[in-house]
C-alpha cells in the first residue's frame, strides 16, 4: 500500500508455480487467509520441517484447506516453493517490470534465508556464521543444483565454469555486452559546463558595509538567487529543503522560480496578498519536501547522479538544519558517496551556540566529526560571504567542469555580522582549509600568540585578539580555519607518502608550510567538538590548544551559550594567557588577574559532563 499510494507500480512474487494448482481450488479464500495469518517465524519452521509437519501445521487448521493438499504427498509439500525461487515467475516479473511505463517499479519476492544450503543453513538462523560446509553438505548442493561435479572432486570444493558453448555461458556473455562490457563501468554523458558565472561570486568578495550585517545563511540563499538567475547554468540549480523554507530565508525565491508541484497550485495559500507568496508550480524549481530529511536526501542524490544517469549536469543544494543531517540520514550521505553523488550538502543555523533557544536537540556541535568518515566528501565551515563564494565557484568547477567524483558539506549560521571584503591572496588557502586572516602590528616581545578560528566563533576569535593586544601588549595573528578535514587529510597524506618513501626529500603538509618560521602559542576555538582542533595538532610547531563546545546543548542567549561552553572571546584570551605563562613568557599572576577581570567562574560546572 506505502508503495503504490504515490502511484507505484507494485509486482508481488510471493509464491512459487507449485503452489498455482492449490491456489486454484481456493473458491472462498480459506488458504489466502491462512497464508496471510502464518507469522514469519511459522516460515521459517516450514522451510526445515518434513512434509508431515507442513500437513498438520500449515493445512490442517481447517478441513476445506487440508482437501486441497489431500492428492499431494509429504515430498511434494515440502517442495512447495516461494516465489522469489522460482525462475519462471521471477523472470515474469521483471518482464512486467521492463515493459510498465510511467511509474516506478518495486518486485516484492518472498524468499527462503540461505536457499539451497540444505541441513547445513537453510531456513536457519545460523545462516550468516555458516563458512563452510562439509563433504555430504556440498554433495546434496551439487546435486540440487545440477552441478557436473564427481563424488571425488566434490572433497576439494572447486570452481565450476560451464562451457563456452553452454546456453549459461552464451546468457551471460550477451547480457555483459548489453550492458557494456565485463568490466563494470560509469558513462558520463554529460558534458562539462561551458564557463562558470564569475561576476555572481565576485558581489560576495566584497564588504557588506559598516552598518549591514549579514548571516552566513542569508549569503548562500542569495547566492543561490543569483545562480538561478544566471543564463547558462540557472536552470541546472536545484535547491531542496526537508522543512518550511522560511526557516531558512528562502522566501524571496517563491516569487522568482516557485516551489515544484505536479499538480500546480491548487489552493490560495494564507500569504496570498503578500509579495512573497507560497507559490506553487508545475515549472517551480524549489524541492520543498515537508519535514522528511530523507526524502530531501533521496532527491539530493537523484539531482547528484543525474549527470551520470540523464546526463545533465544538475547542482543540487540540499539546505537543513545542520543538526539532523549525519546524524539522521548518515546512511544515505553514505550512499550518496558511494554513488559518486555530486552537489552540496548545506547545514544551516550551524554551531553548537548560533542557534540560541533550541536546546540539545538542534544545536551542532559535531557534524564536521562525522564528515571525516566519507572519504569523498569536502567539509567546509566558513566565517565569511567571500569563503563560501571562493569554496561554491571552486566546488562547480572540480565537479562540473572537472568532472571530480566529490561533493560538499558547507555550514552556514543564522547569526548576523558585518562581512569584510576579501583579502588579497587567499583563494588558495580558502580551499587548502587556512589562511591568515590578520596579522598584528605590535612588535613581538617574545610572547607572540597566534589564533585559530572558523565559522562561528571567527567573531569571538577576533575580540580576543583585540583583548589580547590591546589590554595585554601580546602581538596575535589571526587565523581562519575554512575545513579541518582538508587540513586533516593533507597532512595525513604528506606523512603517508614519507613514510613510504625513505631516504626522498621529505615532503611538507600545508600546515607546516603556513607555520614555517612561526614561533609563539598556539590556540585554536571552535563550535564544535574540541577533538575537531585536536585532529591536526599533531602539526603544529608546538601543541595546539583546542576551546570547543563538547557537551549537550542548552537553550540560550549566544552569549550566555559561548560562556558556558568556554569559547567566548574571554575564555579563548585566557587560554592564550595561560599558554604564554606555562611557557614562561609572562607570570601566572597576569593569568590570575585576567580571569578575576574577565568574570569568569572558575567553579563552574565542566560543560562537556554536565
Amino acid at each position: 500500500r506505502i508503495l503504490r499510494a504515490p502511484g507505484g507500480n507494485v509486482i508481488k512474487v510471493v509464491w512459487g508455480g507449485t503452489w498455482d494448482p492449490i491456489l486454484a481450488q481456493d473458491k472462498d479464500g480459506f488458504l489466502v487467509e491462512r497464508m496471510e495469518a502464518a507469522l514469519d517465524g511459522d516460515y521459517q519452521r516450514y522451510t526445515i520441517s518434513p512434509g508431515e509437519y507442513i500437513r498438520e501445521h500449515f493445512f490442517g487448521t481447517r478441513p476445506e484447506i487440508q482437501k486441497m493438499v489431500e492428492n499431494h504427498t509429504d515430498e511434494e509439500l515440502e517442495k512447495l516453493a516461494r516465489g522469489g525461487h522460482d525462475s519462471e515467475k521471477v523472470y515474469a516479473a521483471y518482464k512486467a517490470a521492463v515493459e510498465n511505463t510511467g511509474s516506478p517499479t518495486v518486485i516484492l519476492a518472498k524468499t527462503i534465508k540461505g536457499y539451497g544450503l540444505g541441513e547445513a543453513g537453510e531456513g536457519k538462523n545460523i545462516t550468516h556464521q555458516q563458512k563452510k560446509l562439509n563433504e555430504e553438505e556440498l554433495k546434496r548442493f551439487r546435486t540440487r543444483f545440477y552441478i557436473p561435479i564427481t563424488d571425488q572432486e566434490i572433497r576439494r570444493a572447486p570452481f565450476y565454469r560451464p562451457a563456452p558453448d553452454s546456453p549459461e555461458m552464451k546468457y551471460l556473455r550477451e547480457r555483459r555486452d548489453a550492458l557494456g562490457g565485463t568490466i563494470p563501468k560509469r558513462t558520463v554523458r554529460a558534458k562539462p559546463l561551458r564557463k562558470i558565472p564569475e561576476r555572481v561570486f565576485e558581489e560576495f568578495k566584497k564588504a557588506s558595509g559598516s552598518k549591514r550585517k549579514v548571516a552566513t545563511t542569508m549569503v548562500i540563499v542569495h547566492m543561490l538567487s543569483r545562480l538561478m538567475r544566471d543564463r547558462d547554468i540557472g536552470d541546472l540549480i536545484v535547491p531542496i529543503v526537508p522543512d518550511e523554507a522560511r526557516t531558512f530565508g528562502m522566501e524571496s525565491l517563491f516569487r522568482q522560480v516557485g516551489i515544484y508541484s505536479s499538480v500546480g497550485q491548487l489552493y490560495e495559500p494564507v500569504d496570498a496578498d503578500t509579495l512573497l507568496y507560497y507559490k506553487e508550480a508545475k515549472d517551480g524549481q524549489i524541492l520543498e519536501e515537508g519535514i522528511t530529511e530523507a526524502g530531501s536526501m533521496s532527491s539530493f542524490i537523484a539531482a547528484g547522479t543525474a549527470y551520470s544517469t540523464h546526463g545533465i549536469n544538475t547542482i543540487p543544494f540540499f539546505i537543513y538544519y545542520s543538526m539532523f543531517g549525519f546524524q539522521r540520514i548518515g546512511d544515505l550521505i553514505w550512499a550518496a558517496a558511494d554513488m559518486k553523488c555530486r552537489g552540496f550538502m548545506v547545514g544551516g543555523t550551524a554551531g553548537r551556540t548560533t542557534l540560541a533557544g533550541e536546546g540539545l536537540q538542534h544545536q551542532d556541535g559535531n557534524s564536521h566529526h562525522f564528515a571525516y568518515a566519507y572519504p569523498n566528501l569536502k567539509a567546509y565551515d566558513p566565517a565569511f560571504s567571500y569563503e563560501i563564494a571562493v569554496i561554491v565557484r571552486d566546488g562547480i568547477k572540480r565537479m562540473y567542469q572537472d568532472g571530480e567524483e566529490i561533493f560538499y558539506y558547507i555550514t552556514v549560521m543564522n547569526e548576523r555580522y558585518v562581512q569584510p571584503a576579501m583579502p588579497e591572496g587567499v583563494e588558495e588557502g580558502i580551499i587548502k582549509g587556512m589562511y591568515r586572516f590578520a596579522s598584528s602590528l605590535l612588535k613581538d616581545s617574545g610572547k607572540k600568540v597566534h589564533l585559530f578560528g572558523s565559522g562561528a566563533i571567527m567573531n569571538e576569535v577576533l575580540w580576543a585578539r583585540e583583548v589580547l593586544e590591546s589590554g595585554y601588549g601580546v602581538p596575535t595573528d589571526v587565523w581562519s580555519i575554512t575545513s579541518y578535514k582538508e587540513l586533516y587529510q593533507d597532512a595525513k597524506e604528506a606523512e603517508r607518502w614519507n613514510r613510504l618513501n625513505p631516504g626522498e626529500k621529505r615532503r611538507k603538509s600545508y600546515i607546516s608550510e603556513c607555520m614555517e618560521g612561526e614561533d609563539g602559542v598556539f590556540v585554536a576555538a571552535t563550535d564544535y567538538l574540541k577533538s575537531l582542533p585536536d585532529s591536526i595538532s599533531a602539526y603544529f610547531p608546538k601543541p595546539l590548544v583546542s576551546l570547543g563546545t563538547d557537551g549537550f546543548g542548552r537553550s540560550d542567549t549566544r552569549e550566555a551559550l559561548r560562556d558556558f561552553f568556554e569559547v567566548d572571546y574571554r575564555h579563548i584570551a585566557i587560554a592564550a594567557l595561560h599558554e604564554l605563562a606555562r611557557e614562561g613568557r609572562i607570570d601566572e599572576e597576569t593569568v590570575s588577574e585576567a580571569i578575576s577581570e574577565f568574570g569568569i567562574d572558575r567553579g563552574k560546572p565542566n560543560p562537556a559532563v554536565t
